[in-house]
């Protein structure tokens, strides 16, 4: 008998055991090993990681390439979150809580460059710059609130939009920064109007924007090509009057309360006294009834915005933005807000599938580039991939980078404004713009950021490294010992630092660039040599460009 017919003819024994319960224990045959993940390569494995991460190492892009790309991602999705709260609650309370906002970035930092949740830290702080609050301004004080406040866009990452909302809704950093806290009923003798604040902002930029979208992310139109509002005044009205009644939870009155350690921390309470009871009228054509208590009229609010057919491709849109592309498809926008829409379980809103929607699809990163795939990376996450790539760290173990917002345009819960760093609606004049693309970062690349970014990163390489014996407790340095040891080998050392920031695709130009500057400088100058050819490298567009 051939090998073929042997093999077949054990083939046909096992299935006849099988099917009559033959065999010793009569067990079923165990199930085969599942197929091992597709091939994947270092570059591929390092544009997936710098947009599912604070930034892509080499190790963790061997993670990847031994696990697959999906496989990782269902990993992460099970790890819990990195919180900064405890981290804060457990630290001496100072007087006044401002002087705590340096370790809030700190553990901010910590949890970024170091957390086990790469994933879900990095979605949260997309969805920070999102649903936007921040440091500057009536928060300074509220520490406290603010940790919170990231830790539940944190927990909520891969939650339920739905869930989400209304957790952001009642919680009371949000409250004090869009002054819905203490929003109360009308009173036309003491000239009291429901403030629109909250209302008008969770619908424009939290969750369904300003015109009704198709749901591949374009612009519905009538018949005269014109844009369809999503809102007018009077259901911005109706939605300020479903917002009243709240503030900080466990005080004697309403008009009493005031923040404490523990009620900025937790939702804010409702006091029946001040909720408006009229009628209210929503998106859609809703009308809320008369006579409803306030709880029953957020619920019922915060449905008619979760289910208005505008939130998939909304939400898609910014995720992918502030993730992956600026300048995603109709097609790419479509197929994530359709997981939105149903996860395939018949749930809305499940902002997990999401997530693996957007990273595992075919224009996350596709096969063949164009011109306008991937994004300008946002200084914060070429920061934090730098300190990631060469274990960026200080003697005391503290990240207390409290200029990072002066330095790099953005730190961590530090907008300007509820509008964010930057518009995701951004288009340079010139070539950008003349081709109908948005470039969102570039509105916070001008020549005054560029120049402090750019000079931070020649302080960062040339003194904030391990070789410098003058480093102070708090400074962050990077570990440049294994250039070092291979400075006098001008291909060895490129091809290293390269390996590190960019998975070893230089371009001959920039290759070219820093062996002339390293031609001018002595082998015997390891340490130069070594900062020279990381500030070439990570002040260089290749590394500002996120493939």
């Amino acid at each position: 008998m051939t090998r073929s017919g042997r093999l077949g003819a054990l083939v046909g024994l096992a299935l006849v055991l099988a099917g009559c319960g033959g065999g010793d224990s009569g067990a079923a045959s165990p199930a085969p090993p599942p197929p091992p993940p597709p091939s994947i390569g270092k570059a591929e494995a390092f544009r997936f990681l710098n947009q599912a991460t604070f930034g892509a190492t080499e190790a963790e892009a061997q993670r990847v390439m031994n696990m697959g790309v999906e496989a990782w991602i269902d990993q992460q999705l099970t790890q819990p979150a990195s919180l900064q709260l405890p981290h804060l609650q457990g630290l001496p309370r100072p007087q006044f809580l401002f002087e705590l906002q340096p370790d809030r970035v700190d553990i901010w930092f910590r949890n970024a460059l170091h957390g086990p949740d790469q994933l879900r830290q990095r979605v949260a702080f997309a969805l920070s710059e999102i649903m936007v609050v921040s440091q500057l301004g009536v928060l300074g004080n509220l520490t406290y609130a603010l940790g919170d406040y990231y830790d539940a866009l944190s927990r909520n990452a891969f939650g339920n939009y739905r869930d989400l909302i209304e957790e952001v809704t009642l919680h009371p950093a949000m409250g004090v920064y869009l002054s819905m806290l203490g929003n109360e009923k009308p009173d036309p003798d003491l000239n009291i109007r429901p403030d629109e604040n909250y209302a008008r902002e969770l619908m424009q930029l939290f969750s369904i924007g300003l015109v009704e979208l198709n749901p591949d992310g374009t612009e519905r139109l009538d018949s005269q090509g014109n844009t369809l509002p999503t809102y007018d005044q009077s259901i911005i009205e109706g939605f300020a009057h479903v917002y009243t009644g709240w503030t900080f939870a466990g005080a004697p009155s309403f008009r009493g309360a005031f923040p404490t350690d523990s009620n900025q921390v937790i939702p804010m309470q409702l006091y029946p006294g001040f909720h408006d009871t009229g009628p209210k009228k929503l998106l859609g054509g809703v009308e809320l009834p008369a006579g409803q208590s306030g709880q029953q009229d957020l619920q019922a609010a915060l449905d008619n915005i979760f289910d208005h057919p505008n939130v998939g491709p909304f939400i898609a849109t910014r995720l992918i933005q502030r993730l992956v592309t600026s300048n995603p498809s109709p097609g790419y926008v479509e197929r994530v807000a359709r997981v939105f829409d149903d996860n395939g379980g018949g749930i809305r809103g499940d902002l997990g599938a999401v997530v693996k929607a957007i990273l595992m699809d075919d224009e996350a990163r596709p096969d063949i580039a164009m011109d306008l795939d991937g994004k300008l990376k946002e200084p914060l996450l070429r920061l934090t991939q730098l300190w990631r790539a060469y274990d960026g760290k200080s003697a005391s173990g503290r990240y207390p980078l409290v200029a990072a917002s002066i330095l790099f345009g953005q730190g961590p819960l530090q907008s300007p404004s509820v509008f964010n760093f930057f518009s995701p609606f951004y288009s340079p004049p010139g070539e950008i713009r003349n081709s109908g693309l948005v470039a969102p970062e570039l509105q916070i690349a001008t020549e005054y950021q560029n120049t402090y970014v750019t000079n931070y990163w020649f302080f960062q390489a040339f003194a904030l490294n391990q070789a410098n014996p003058n480093l102070e407790a708090d400074d962050i340095f990077i570990d440049i010992s294994e250039e070092m040891a291979v400075a006098g080998d001008d291909d060895a050392l490129i091809d290293m630092v390269a390996g590190k920031l960019l998975a070893g695709e230089i371009s001959a130009a920039l290759r070219q660039e820093i062996a002339g500057i390293l031609a001018l400088i002595p082998d015997a100058d390891a340490a130069l040599r070594a900062a020279e050819t990381v500030y070439l490298v990570v002040s260089s567009p290749e590394f500002a460009y996120q493939k």
